[in-house]
């Protein structure tokens, strides 16, 4: 086996066909897979081959038998979830990110997707109008940053009550209280129960699932010791945000540490049209969100934004002799390496699409993006609205749309014909002890044709529901 450059040349050549050829077939192809699972794993049944493969037959192999079990999640008629596509130069740099592989740790080791981490890490701050001196991490998506804001909570939060965690661990030290809103996201409490936290006490929210700041105030006077609150740039369903500036008034008379989840919510602070929504964000101490959503780079890219450096170091900071720290390199204290903000040693350049992204679009272009989504989804509400027997649930004030068909019943089919179509993906979920069908704007690409598209879906599934029904 050669280790020459001309052995990558005609398997890459190869991935390219594919690649494009994927690529082209999604304003076309039907949304969902065309087969499942199962039938996929009765296909790929056999013991590995005793003899090598071509690299560049591998990859033909590759893609003739993904392409039935792929689902157009990069289409502009996916809405089902919270899933962006993927921009040109996000993808290209993507590509350049795999066959540099870089593990990109150390400032030392890696100074090239290093600086350009460091450089998008600026960028998305002042942009979303966060403290210029936080660090910004890169992780592979929304939960685990929320995880590392949260870790570095639990430790600030505990030094302040004269607890020394990294010698005596949580046994033994002052439990810490954590505040969520009752329509949180799940992740939440699963990144509590990774930091051995527990169960969070569950705050009250109003009908579009935003925090009650008043609850938060007598549920916090209720008890004592260190405390965490977990706010939320755009809920689930709603796509709502909890109001900032007061819940974190009463957060900041308790002595919390203030950690925001923004999974895709936390990009509407870009805009002008949409950042009032977030007044006070930056006054909180970490901040969550994901770059394949709102900002459409390829998977995997969560961002973990921390206030206080030094915190997060403490929490993920490793020092041994063989590796070449970035300060003992300089013997000047700066930005820090990589791996000193995510809980990973060992990871590839993510954050070089995000560079790349925010390179090409530029200010304005990132703001007409978030514009863009949000926009769309008032269009895909004002038609949904026009349908008789159809009603809007939530306030469409970013990029998320819940629908009620009438009945529970009639929701579930709806939503089972939409799928079975094909021409669009809208996901069924429940809100307000409702069955509801729930559209997630999130993808670049998403035009107006494609609304009209996804629309005359929405009207033929109604249809054979009804003709289903009776």
């Amino acid at each position: 086996m050669s280790a020459q450059p001309d052995a990558y040349s005609e398997a890459l050549e190869r991935a390219q066909v594919h690649a494009q050829a994927w690529l082209a077939s999604l304003p076309s192809r039907p949304v969902g897979p065309r087969v499942d699972a199962d039938t996929l794993a009765a296909l790929s049944t056999g013991a590995l081959p005793s003899s090598p493969t071509a690299a560049s037959d591998v990859i033909d192999e590759l893609a003739a038998f993904a392409e039935p079990g792929l689902m157009a999640m990069p289409s502009g008629r996916f809405f089902g979830w919270v899933i962006g596509g993927t921009l040109p130069a996000a993808l290209a740099a993507d590509w350049l990110v795999s066959a540099w592989d870089q593990n990109a740790a150390l400032r030392f080791a890696t100074p090239t997707t290093a600086v350009l981490e460091e450089t998008a890490g600026d960028w998305l701050l002042d942009l979303l109008g966060l403290p210029p001196e936080a660090d910004v991490g890169f992780t592979t998506g929304a939960t685990m940053a929320n995880f590392v804001g949260l870790a570095a909570g639990r430790q600030w939060v505990l030094e302040q009550a004269g607890h020394d965690l990294d010698r005596d661990g949580l046994a033994g030290g002052p439990r810490v209280r954590v505040f969520v809103g009752a329509e949180r996201h799940e992740v939440i409490d699963l990144a509590l129960r990774y930091l051995g936290l527990g169960a969070p006490i569950v705050v009250d929210v109003d009908g579009e699932g935003r925090l009650r700041p008043e609850d938060l105030d007598e549920r916090m006077k209720a008890g004592a010791g260190p405390v965490i609150v977990c706010l939320q740039a755009g809920n689930l369903h709603s796509g709502a945000a909890d109001p900032m500036g007061e819940a974190i008034d009463v957060a900041r008379r308790n002595g919390a540490w203030v950690h925001v989840d923004g999974a895709f919510g936390l990009w509407a602070a870009a805009s002008p049209r949409s950042r009032d929504q977030l007044a006070g964000l930056n006054r909180a101490d970490s901040w969550a969100t994901d770059a394949h959503k709102t900002l459409n780079v390829p998977y995997d890219c969560g961002v973990a934004i921390v206030s206080r450096p030094d915190v997060v170091r403490r929490v993920f900071g490793v020092h041994t002799s063989y590796l070449v720290a970035a300060d003992s390199a300089t013997d000047v204290p700066g930005p820090g390496d990589p791996f000193e903000k995510v809980p990973e040693l060992s990871r590839r350049a993510r954050g070089v699409p995000v560079w790349a992204a925010l390179r090409s679009l530029g200010r304005d272009g990132t703001i007409a993006l978030v514009d863009g989504l949000a926009a769309t989804a008032r269009a895909l509400a004002d038609g949904l609205r026009s349908m008789p027997g159809v009603e809007v649930l939530n306030q469409v004030v970013f990029t998320q749309v819940c629908v009620s068909f009438g009945t529970d019943d009639r929701t579930r089919l709806v939503t089972q014909q939409l799928i079975a179509d094909g021409s669009a993906w809208m996901s069924g979920s429940r809100w307000h002890d409702r069955d509801i069908l729930r559209i997630s704007v999130s993808n670049w690409s998403t035009d107006a044709a494609d609304v009209a598209l996804s629309l005359a879906a929405v009207e033929r599934a109604c249809a054979a529901a009804d003709t289903e029904s009776g």
